[in-house]
């Protein structure tokens, strides 16, 4: 029997008995993949007995990689996620003083991962610094490919960049670099492919799990051509490809034109009873006091890479942390996908037992979400849900708890699975 999962006219195909590649990390990394391999092992037999079962397959990345074979990214390690399409990954560290740039952002790159989704929800007992953390359940669904993490800059002092600066000052008349010869230069680039399936695939996640919104969330006010066009086309997206299923703000205001706004208001209202999605936007630094303030009116964000990435820690500090956030870098085309940690190596804590094994637990929760063990998925959320109930929790969360039971990193994965009821 085949242990590869397959993409099958746009559709996952999974094994019952599936490989999946995994990359240790480096720091806290061996910490805690032994023990989220044991929660995830423990779901999947709770929910399906012997019928399913994770075979686990280590590629190597980073660090480790470099002692084993020389190279921090072997292309056996490429070749292993490609072949297998999922995998899962702990935190790695970038290499210092050379090389690529970072090594997740290489792997999303060469695979083409170009959405990269993290869900932030609160889970009763964790400790919150806003007053109704009950009341956010996001996701984030960021660009993963253009924006500034293409990469594309020139260093002042560097043959390029003066080509670059005596391109833009001869060649295109700018006349607005303020100091021009101690100037570094960096390129945004953003596309109209690249905008527009990362607005349908999040159209799609709020439509499969019946969300009430998609927020277009952009700088378009300064940065008209780029994130102003990223705006227009997630727009005109919708309307065109998802027409009977949403309902746009740019929608309301032609309607609030042309015949007021008691007639745009009852269209909005219509628009919410037939179930439809309502998408809107909201300018960046607009948007990170509005998910302060009134996080329930976000559900689905979309949005490009750099503001994806404030957006996303600050969510996730919301509910309790980036130690309990997880993510995934998926491409809905392929299928290829990889789910990781969240966090940094952390070598500080490296072997002492104190790293929080959350952000890798339910980044492999997502995995098997997408994998479509949802059965599985919902043992490891209820059981957490028990655990930081019992206010059982590692040494991060313990600091901001009173009363609070202080688990080893292996403690608290045994916990899980103890409450797997």
């Amino acid at each position: 029997m085949t242990k590869k999962t397959k993409i099958v006219n746009g559709k996952l195909e999974v094994p019952n008995k599936p490989t999946i590649p995994f990359i240790e990390g480096d720091g806290i990394g061996k910490d805690i993949t032994g023990p989220s391999q044991r929660v995830i092992d423990a779901a999947v037999f709770k929910a399906y007995g012997n019928s399913k079962k994770i075979e686990w397959k280590e590629v190597f990345a980073g660090e480790k990689a470099f002692h084993e074979t020389g190279t921090y990214l072997p292309d056996e390690t490429v070749k292993a996620f490609k072949e297998y399409l999922i995998g899962i990954k702990g935190p790695l560290q970038t290499p210092v003083g050379g090389g690529m740039r970072s090594l997740n952002v290489a792997l999303r790159q060469i695979l083409d991962l170009y959405v990269c989704v993290r869900p932030v929800r609160w889970f009763k007992g964790v400790p919150s610094p806003i007053r109704y953390p009950s009341m956010v359940d996001m996701h984030i669904f960021r660009e993963n490919t253009e924006d500034i993490y293409a990469g594309i800059e020139y260093m002042v002092g560097e043959e390029k960049n003066k080509k670059f600066r005596e391109f833009l000052v001869n060649e295109m008349g700018v006349d607005k670099i303020r100091f021009p010869e101690s100037s570094s230069f960096g390129i945004k680039p953003i596309s109209k492919e690249g905008s527009e399936r990362l607005t349908r695939a999040a159209i799609k996640y709020a439509i499969k799990r019946e969300l009430p919104s998609v927020t277009i969330v952009h700088k378009g006010n300064i940065m008209k051509f780029t994130e102003g066009a990223f705006k227009n086309w997630s727009y005109d997206l919708a309307e065109k490809e998802f027409g009977e299923q949403t309902f746009t703000w740019r929608q309301l205001e032609e309607i609030k034109k042309d015949k007021g706004q008691l007639d745009a208001d009852k269209a909005l209202e219509e628009a919410k009873k037939s179930g439809k999605v309502i998408v809107k936007d909201c300018i960046t630094d607009a948007f990170l006091q509005e998910s302060l303030l009134h996080p329930w009116d976000h559900s689905v964000i979309a949005t490009m890479n750099l503001n994806g990435d404030y957006v996303s820690d600050q969510l996730a500090a919301m509910v309790g942390g980036i130690g309990i956030s997880p993510g995934a870098n998926i491409n809905y085309k392929s299928g290829y996908a990889i789910f990781e940690a969240t966090h940094g190596t952390a070598p500080n804590i490296a072997g002492t037992g104190k790293a929080n094994p959350g952000s890798l637990i339910l980044s492999a929760v997502m995995m098997l979400e997408y994998m479509g063990w949802t059965d599985a998925a919902e043992y490891v959320y209820d059981a957490m849900e028990h655990v930081f109930a019992k206010r059982k929790v590692t040494s991060d969360l313990h600091a901001q708890m009173e009363g609070a039971t202080l688990l080893t990193t292996s403690e608290f994965a045994d916990a899980i699975i103890k409450n797997m009821h």
